[in-house]
């Protein structure tokens, strides 16, 4: 399984799968930041 890391270092608390991974949530905070920006 691919993961969002090339490597784990000891202590690693979290490891998200691809394809999706952490890139897509990214994306909606940004989002959902600058709309909430833009009524202010």
């Amino acid at each position: 399984m691919k993961t969002d890391i090339h490597y784990v270092k000891e202590g690693a608390a979290v490891i998200t799968p691809l394809p999706g991974g952490v890139g897509p949530m990214t994306i909606t905070m940004l989002m959902y930041n600058c709309v909430k920006a833009a009524r202010r």
